[in-house]
Formats: structure tokens, C-alpha cells, sequence
């Protein structure tokens, strides 16, 4: 029995050992290929030249360079917004009214066209003066009428400054005031108070002495707003 044990352990020392011969004689192990590193490619840097350089820096006098603290409005270029109490109109506007205001221009030019209604363009906006008057009379006895369409002319008449009339509407016929003047010389007027709808105020006059005699006699068409009509009477 020993013997057929010791049998057995070398037969497989024997087969263990001719397998692993023809294993190592027959396996051939390839080794990994080396892979070279890449190059890396080297940028060459380019030449500056010194001329280069200077075209590109601009040269200034120091002479013209100014600090900024010299000028208050500097702000990057931007011309700051000047202040003003006035308030600023929106951006935006009520359509109503700008319906409205269209319409009323329309209405305008339409009475233009038709003579109805005097250009706006045309009126009389500087002082007329009427020229001097010498007289022995006490006072003048003034008529005042609106010659043209009655839309509502109003006027104002001062001696030296002072009201005489401070409200007079010109009507068809004629309306009479007094003024009564001192020693030497007076200045008279006759102020537009208004346009009439229609067009500038307009209106006649007819001034008469204290004899009923005519002195002086004259009319003025399409004034605007605020202009007088200037008398300068001389009492002798």
C-alpha cells in the first residue's frame, strides 16, 4: 500500500513538472509598446517694434491736457441736463384734450379760409401812436364803436395812468366817455383787452371838444392782446 501511494505522488510530480515546461517553452509574453509623448508645438512670440509701439501710444502735448476737475460739466462725454424750476411737461398727454385742441385748430383754419376769422399771423402785436393834439378845450368827449364783426372786443382808456374806462365792450354803436385833462401835457390811451373770437380787436374812434367841434378821428384793425393806441394831447 505504501508503495502504491509513493507511486501515485510521483507520477504527479513528474506530469506537474513536463506541463509546466511546455507551457514555458511554447508562452511568449509581448511587452506594452511605448507610446512617445506628444510634442508640445512652442509659439515663437513676435517682435515688437519700437515704432509699433509709438503708433499706437498717441503723443500729446502736456500743454493741452486740461484736469478734469477744471471743467464742472465733465460726466463721461455727457453734457449734464441744466437745472430749471420749470416743471417738465409728461411724457404722455390726456387724448381728450389733444382731440380737442386738434379740432379747435381745424375749426381755426377753416374760418380763416373762408374770411371768416382773422390769420392769427396777421395781427398787430406793437403800440400804434395816433400823433398829437393841441387844444383850449376843457375836455374831450370820446366814441368808441366796433367796426367790424361784433365778437366781442373789449378795451380799456387811461388819462395819465389812470383808468377811465377799465372795461368797455365795443358794440355797433357807438359808446361815449369823457376825460377831462390839466394844464400841459396829457398822455391818453386806448388798450385791446382781448381778441374777439373772430379775430384781432378792432374798433373806431371819433374824439369832439367841448364845443362839439371833431378833433380827431381814426380806427385800428386786428390787434392783439395788450396793445395801446397812444393820443398825447397838449392843453394850451
Amino acid at each position: 500500500m505504501k508503495k502504491f501511494l509513493f507511486f501515485i505522488c510521483m507520477l504527479g510530480i513528474t506530469t506537474t513538472g513536463y506541463s509546466q515546461f511546455e507551457l514555458n517553452k511554447t508562452f511568449k509574453v509581448i511587452p506594452p509598446t511605448a507610446i512617445p509623448p506628444t510634442a508640445t508645438k512652442k509659439e515663437t512670440p513676435k517682435k515688437v517694434d519700437d515704432k509699433d509701439l509709438f503708433a499706437v501710444v498717441p503723443v500729446v502735448d502736456p500743454k493741452d491736457v486740461k484736469p478734469i476737475t477744471e471743467d464742472p460739466t465733465y460726466s463721461n462725454g455727457i453734457e449734464p441736463e441744466p437745472f430749471s424750476m420749470i416743471v417738465k411737461k409728461p411724457d404722455f398727454d390726456d387724448p381728450g384734450q389733444v382731440l380737442k385742441n386738434k379740432l379747435s385748430q381745424s375749426l381755426e383754419h377753416s374760418l380763416v379760409s373762408r374770411g371768416m376769422k382773422v390769420d392769427p399771423r396777421n395781427l398787430v402785436q406793437i403800440d400804434v401812436n395816433f400823433g398829437d393834439i393841441r387844444t383850449k378845450s376843457k375836455y374831450f368827449d370820446v366814441m368808441c364803436r366796433d367796426f367790424g364783426e361784433i365778437d366781442g372786443d373789449l378795451i380799456k382808456a387811461t388819462l395819465n395812468n389812470r383808468d377811465v374806462e377799465s372795461r368797455l365792450l365795443l358794440q355797433n354803436r357807438y359808446k361815449t366817455f369823457r376825460i377831462t385833462f390839466k394844464e400841459g401835457i396829457n398822455t391818453f390811451e386806448l388798450e385791446a383787452l382781448n381778441r374777439g373770437t373772430l379775430g384781432g380787436n378792432t374798433a373806431e374812434f371819433q374824439i369832439y371838444d367841448d364845443t362839439g367841434k371833431l378833433v380827431r378821428s381814426d380806427f385800428w384793425e386786428n390787434w392783439d392782446t395788450g396793445v395801446k393806441g397812444k393820443f398825447i394831447i397838449v392843453k394850451e
